[in-house]
Formats: structure tokens, sequence, C-alpha cells
């Protein structure tokens, strides 16, 4: 369970986040909204990156006042809009630099990686250059990184983005089963709404920073304000 509890960043005069609150309760669950809703800010939050207001809590466990290095050693692992995987490296040495950082053993880190390079299909490919892959590829290598290290929470930021409708309901399959594999509480941002009704149970709707939704994906992407905001339908009054 992942509990966001008015959470509140503001840069200058700009509130980038006004007192969201959110209780992530399913294995699978998204993050949408229109461009500048606020849905990278929430992530890059619970990441650590930025510093906001509020609580973050896994299992009633205070996280938000770790480091960002510190809750990747704790269990938070996340993708990012564009892929962060070095092209110099294999397949399995990009793995290697998560698992560098993570506790364990050499033979528990080493299980770790072939787990992960399988669930992926990768397992092949392992010694392969990272600068050899296509983008689906590499998007695998994304969700790789994110399955080793025993992780608690894993983040995807837009994992859909430039792949072809098989691709992505290809990545949504395998999403779907982060939680089966690892244990972790998954969230998604796309703006995908086929894949995020397909694979979230849960969902958050922001706008302009303010959460306008949040709920079971069918009841929410059904709600004529988040229709109004994000779907581009015009709200009307009963």
């Amino acid at each position: 369970m992942i509990e966001l509890v008015d959470l509140t960043v503001t840069f200058g005069g700009v509130t980038a986040l006004d007192n969201v609150s959110a209780v992530f309760t399913k294995p699978v669950n998204g993050i949408i909204g229109p461009n500048g809703a606020g849905k990278t800010t929430t992530m890059n939050v619970i990441s650590g990156f930025l510093k906001c207001s509020g609580h973050i809590r896994y299992n009633d466990e205070e996280i938000g006042r770790l480091p960002a290095y510190k809750r990747t050693r704790w269990g938070l692992r996340r993708s990012f809009q564009r892929e962060q995987i070095a092209d110099d490296l294999s397949i399995l040495d990009n793995l290697k630099v998560i698992l560098d950082v993570t506790p364990g053993g050499r033979a528990q880190k080493a299980a770790d990686a072939e787990q992960a390079l399988e669930a992926t299909g990768l397992a092949p490919r392992a010694h392969t250059m990272a600068g050899e892959l296509n983008t689906f590829e590499r998007r695998l290598v994304d969700v790789a990184r994110c399955l080793v290290g025993k992780p608690k929470i894993v983040m995807f930021d837009e994992p859909g983005g430039g792949l072809s409708r098989e691709e992505a309901a290809r990545l949504g399959d395998l999403i779907l089963k982060v939680p089966e594999i690892t244990g972790a509480t998954t969230l998604v941002i796309d703006h995908d709404v086929d894949l995020i009704s397909r694979i979230c149970a849960e969902t958050l709707v922001l706008d302009f920073g303010k959460r306008i939704a949040f709920g079971e994906t069918a009841a929410v992407l059904g709600d004529p304000k988040v229709k109004a905001a994000y779907l581009g339908v015009e709200e009307v009054d009963s």
C-alpha cells in the first residue's frame, strides 16, 4: 500500500502539487492527467528528487524523509520517459549498476538478475550491448532494472511512449506481472487510456496539480470531471 498525504510542491509562485492525497491499495495503479497536471512531479516527489510538504508512506512506513539514494537501497525503482540505460554496457551490466547499490550477497544478486532477464525475455541477449537495442528492447531493459534488488515500489513513467499498439500491449502484460514477480506495489503514468484501463485497478487523476478523481479505474474514467479535464469532453451540469 502506498499512501500519499497532502503532497504540496511549489516552484516560486507556482503550485505544482496542491495537497494531493491518495491511498493505492492494488498491485498495479495508474496516475493520469493532461500535460502539466503534476503526474511526473508526483513521481519525482515519491522518488525523492523533489522536496515537498506532506507524507509518503509504504505499508505505514514513512519514506518521505529519505534522500533519493536511500530510497533506492530501501526498494524504490522507477523508469523515466527517456530510458536511463548505458549504451556502452551490456544488458546484464545495466542490471548490475542497480544491484551494486542494493543490499544482498553476490549469489543472491546473480539469481535476481537472472530472474529479471528471464521475466523480460532478455536472457538470450544478456551480453548484448544496450546501444544495439531497438526502442521496445530498451523498454524491456528498463523494466528488468526495476525488477532487481527486491523492490517494494516500482514506478513507470509513460512506458508505452513511442511503442506500437502490439508492443504497448506486450509491455502492459509484463507490467501486470511485476507485483507477482517482486511483490512490489506498482504505479504507472501513461497517456494511453487503453493501457491504463487494462492494467491499473485504481487510478489517480490530476489536473493543474490538484486531485480531481481517485478510485476504481473504470469508474474514474467515466467521471464527467475526468472526461472534461483529460479526455477533452465538455462537462455538463445536471
